[in-house]
């Protein structure tokens, strides 16, 4: 990408779900390989999340856990918008993954999705909203099942750009995380210094915002210790460096990290142009 580029494309809210398990190797995280037709992250490993939908800020819905207020302040936004950003994540969690972070009342979570196969099926098709969905199958959300981990800008210098909140949740139990999505070409679980090593091996992409969250979920040593932890929350966005006209790095916080590790012939995440 030249460097003579001028115009800025606009960013759009979205949110990011770092589902984690325990397991015997250690706490796990889902991930999944988008597919390549994708118009933003084609082929790119990443956990499940999205753009936030209109119908995300919807007042009414059946709450349960912090207010939108409290998640406003924990990312230096507007409580509307923080409501509209936490709705998103439960939306985009159970659209990419099956799981669903509600449950009939305000201490309780579903264990078994299965029964709402068609509503998510039409979630994710746009003929339903989610907030309806909850409405008509009588669910609360359950945004106390979520933690606020991180916030990262997509660099002025790409064409589709994000304002991402990263959360990390536990899987509920009883419940179980697939790749039955149009957007996923493969799913699995990982723990994040395999996910990692798989990276160095070329097996799968990694943008730097996931690589980050790899590396930060990586230092703990269960479940219980990424919910309970508080991360400081400072908006980053991606410096890009030119030489030639060209980019030839991206610099964000531990960006000498990423590149000493980073697999040949990949540049920020991507093929260079």
């Amino acid at each position: 990408m030249s460097e003579s580029k001028t115009e800025v494309a606009p960013v759009r809210d979205a949110s990011t779900v770092m589902l984690v398990r325990d397991s015997a190797a250690g706490p796990e995280v889902f991930l999944q390989r988008r597919v390549r037709a994708m118009a933003f992250a084609a082929g790119m490993t990443v956990f499940p999340g999205g753009g936030v939908d209109p119908s995300d800020a919807t007042a009414d819905i059946a709450w349960a856990g912090p207010e939108p207020r409290w998640w406003g302040e924990q990312f230096g936004i507007e409580a509307g918008r923080a409501q509209a950003l936490v709705c998103a994540a439960v939306r985009e969690t159970f659209e990419e993954c099956g799981v669903l972070l509600a449950g009939p009342t305000p201490d309780s979570v579903v264990c078994d999705t299965s029964g709402y196969a068609e509503a998510r099926r039409r979630i994710e098709k746009r003929e339903l909203s989610f907030p309806q969905f909850l409405a008509d199958a009588n669910l609360v959300l359950r945004a106390d099942l979520l933690r606020p981990w991180d916030n990262w800008v997509t660099p002025t210098v790409e064409q589709r750009r994000y304002d991402t909140r990263f959360f990390v949740a536990l899987l509920p139990t009883g419940q179980e995380a697939d790749g039955a999505t149009s957007e996923a070409a493969a799913a699995r679980w990982s723990t994040p210094a395999d996910a990692l090593d798989r990276w160095k091996a070329e097996e799968d992409i990694l943008m730097p915002p996931t690589w980050t969250q790899l590396t930060s979920l990586g230092r703990f040593d269960s479940t219980a210790a990424m919910l309970a932890a508080t991360p400081a929350i400072t908006p980053i966005q991606p410096t890009p460096v030119f030489a030639d006209g060209r980019i030839i790095r991206l610099e964000f916080p531990n960006w000498e990290q990423y590149m000493a590790d980073l697999p040949g012939g990949i540049l920020g995440g991507r093929k260079p142009n």
